[in-house]
């Protein structure tokens, strides 16, 4: 059907039949992949991360600002260590948080900012 005139043409169907069955495999191939995507994604993040040794560690999102990730960590083996949080942002490139150095005993938090331009955070990782 011509959309200006609102006339059909002769003749086509055999035309518009084949092309139609084209799209509609263009778009459950479409779909096929979508969805591919969002399981592997889903899977990417759901990935617990390793805390180093001897330290324990809360991690989490700011409760204001989603962009702005935390490690907030406890010394409790017998030597120094020094952390870090690392953030996987999205679209935006990937940051690293502060170094902190903890003496047995002690706490300590890292954070850092994810860019606006991207998703925001989407793992939260604790380096050593």
């Amino acid at each position: 059907m011509n959309l200006f005139t609102g006339t059909r043409r002769r003749g086509g169907t055999a035309a518009g039949k084949g092309s139609r069955s084209v799209l509609r495999a263009l778009a459950a191939a479409a779909t096929l992949a979508a969805l591919a995507v969002s399981v592997t994604s889903a899977t990417a993040t759901a990935a617990p991360a390793a805390i180093p040794p001897g330290l324990s560690c809360d991690t989490g999102k700011h409760a204001i600002d989603e962009y702005t990730g935390f490690a907030l960590c406890r010394n409790n083996g017998s030597q120094t260590q020094t952390f870090w949080v690392h953030l996987v942002c999205g679209w935006a490139p990937d940051v690293d948080g502060n170094h902190v150095t903890l003496r047995p005993g002690e706490s300590g938090q890292s954070t850092a900012h994810c860019g606006k331009i991207g998703t925001g955070i989407g793992e939260i990782h604790v380096r050593p």
